[in-house]
């Protein structure tokens, strides 16, 4: 049958499904993954477009809409797409993890479906296969509110998706050659916006968005850089933060933004300067011997003049900088009295009430396993196997593959043997857990949580221990799905794992995650029922040593 025929066939199913069920709207996305000449930093190579696209195209929805994309892999490759901040509640299967997916193999489609399930905000998808997400593929999911629910803001003249972060001259595939090498990808070559870059006095100065004055513009950035925390700032206009990875903020003013790699955030600038160009710059954090920038036009309609080379200082670096941005950090408050998904506020969950069942202290690190790079958590650098993690737990074939908790909860001091194996966690279902991030480092880490949201509820120098909990903000810390852990600092963050799934706590700098620094969580509900977890989707394809084995018994409600 035609790809036509069947895209169409798809739609009318998908459809009278809608009616008699009575679901919330369906948006359909036909996505083809291609190669194709990108020049970030004006050195032409290989990068990965979705419909000839880098960013890729938006997917713009509304809270609870079901999303259906069916994505057609062009490479020579397998691919898998993940969707940053999207909780996919009771649909790990979705998620787009090596851990809980077959991979769409060279020449293949698959269709995407999942509910943006009582979620707003700004939100990203990427690949996660073979180092892709060095190469683009990357694109905005904006999730709006529904009508009837308030904002706490007037609606902006419009909205811009700006991706930024650092990028390597040297392809992909080279920089995945250095890592299975056992060498690190080192310090990157430069900064993109939206894929390109430019220098303050550049003579091809395309503007990135153009403005009218007097009107108001939402901004929502995302860093999908792959090792380095950026700076963000407007020449001549501050920024309002208004949102951050789903979560209404109190709404501060800020000359910049400190931007961490695999973080959202939106903010609104008012274009109430003279009429002319002006700079947005995104220069580099915490590189050492290295400053990374580059900058955008943001031009205002019928504007007359170039953009001032006067660009507004940046922030600090070192100890100093870390410090400031530390600050930067405590000053983001969650707006409780704003609806989020739902008309309730969002304070009205009063986490600082609930007791803490379980304590996670990881510790990362960095060490050579038989002469090569690796990446752990508490010991163990993570390995994916030829059959996802999620599908060998269905069809009770784990044993072949992994054992449970070979992580312990908390770091073994003394421990300096590296295990290189599948790091899974058992997590108990609808348990209120807590997790510290400690780094003993020297440079920055981010951490993501798929599946979840947490509340980020402190940051601090030197190393963690039960009396910090004092510190923490158990009112309104911002309910989140990353953080960063500063160098020689601790981070803790958290939540309810009432998310049944396979779930991927990992590091946002990719070398890292490439080499080992992830783990899953198993919150597996006891009661086997559609109430807490969908059954594996009947167009989900089967891989490894679970392709040809007996269906198992389905959930059922």
């Amino acid at each position: 049958m035609e790809r036509t025929s069947l895209t169409v066939l798809a739609l009318l199913v998908c459809l009278s499904i809608a009616v008699v069920k009575g679901e919330d709207p369906y948006l359909f996305f036909e996505w083809n993954v291609t190669y194709g000449t990108i020049s970030p930093l004006g050195v032409p190579l290989q990068g990965i477009l979705i419909n000839g696209q880098l960013p890729g195209p938006r997917i713009n929805c509304t809270s609870n809409n079901n999303i259906v994309v069916n994505v057609f892999n062009h490479l020579d490759e397998p691919l898998l797409l993940t969707w940053n901040g999207v909780q996919q509640r009771k649909n790990s299967w979705q998620d787009g993890t090596p851990g809980t997916m077959c991979p769409i193999m060279p020449g293949t489609n698959f269709t995407y479906r999942f509910q943006v399930k009582d979620q707003i905000g700004s939100f990203f998808y990427f690949p996660t296969t073979n180092l892709h997400r060095a190469a683009g593929g990357f694109g905005g999911i904006n999730v709006h509110s529904r009508a009837l629910i308030p904002v706490p803001f007037d609606n902006p003249a419009d909205e811009y998706n700006v991706f930024v972060g650092d990028w390597y001259n040297k392809g992909y595939k080279s920089l995945k050659k250095i890592l299975d090498g056992g060498r690190t990808i080192g310090r990157p070559d430069g900064i993109h916006i939206n894929g390109k870059s430019s220098k303050v006095g550049d003579k091809v100065a395309e503007s990135l968005f153009t403005i009218e004055a007097g009107k108001t513009y939402r901004y929502r950035f995302c860093n999908v850089g792959m090792r380095t925390s950026v700076n963000v700032r407007f020449q001549g206009h501050p920024m309002k933060l208004v949102e951050m990875e789903g979560s209404h903020t109190m709404q501060n003013i800020y000359e910049s933004l400190d931007l961490h790699v695999g973080q959202c955030f939106s903010v609104l600038v008012t274009a109430d300067q003279e009429p002319k160009d002006y700079y947005m710059i995104v220069s580099s954090r915490f590189l050492k011997q290295a400053h990374l920038s580059s900058v955008a036009i943001i031009r205002y309609a019928n504007g007359k003049g170039p953009a001032s080379s006067d660009l507004p200082t940046p922030p600090p670096e070192n100890t100093e900088g870390i410090a400031w941005s530390i600050n930067q950090f405590r000053s983001f408050r969650w707006n409780l009295t704003a609806s989020a998904a739902r008309p309730n506020p969002q304070g009205s969950y009063h986490y600082g009430q609930i007791n803490i069942t379980r304590t996670f202290k990881i510790v990362n690190s960095r060490s050579e396993v038989d002469g090569k790079l690796r990446f752990a958590l508490n010991g163990i650098s993570h390995t994916d196997a030829d059959t996802p993690f999620k599908l060998a737990e269905y069809f009770g074939a784990t044993e072949k593959f992994f054992k449970y908790d070979l992580m312990a909860d908390e770091f073994q001091t003394g421990l300096n043997k590296v295990i290189v194996a599948p790091n899974i966690k058992n997590g108990t279902f609808r348990n209120f857990v807590e997790i510290i991030f400690e780094n003993r480092e020297k440079t920055i880490q981010t951490y993501h949580l798929d599946g979840y949201s947490f509340f980020a509820v402190a940051i601090e120098p030197g190393m963690w221990s039960p009396e910090k909990r004092k510190n923490y903000n158990l009112v309104d810390a911002i309910n989140r799905h990353s953080i960063q852990v500063y160098p020689n600092s601790w981070a803790a963050v958290m939540t309810t794992l009432d998310n049944a799934g396979l779930w991927n706590l990992r590091s946002e700098m990719w070398e890292r995650f490439y080499l080992g620094q992830q783990l899953y969580f198993s919150v597996l509900s006891p009661a086997r029922s559609l109430r807490d977890e969908y059954n594996l989707p009947d167009n989900h394809p089967l891989c490894g040593v679970v392709n040809g084995m007996p269906m198992p018994s389905p959930y059922k409600a």
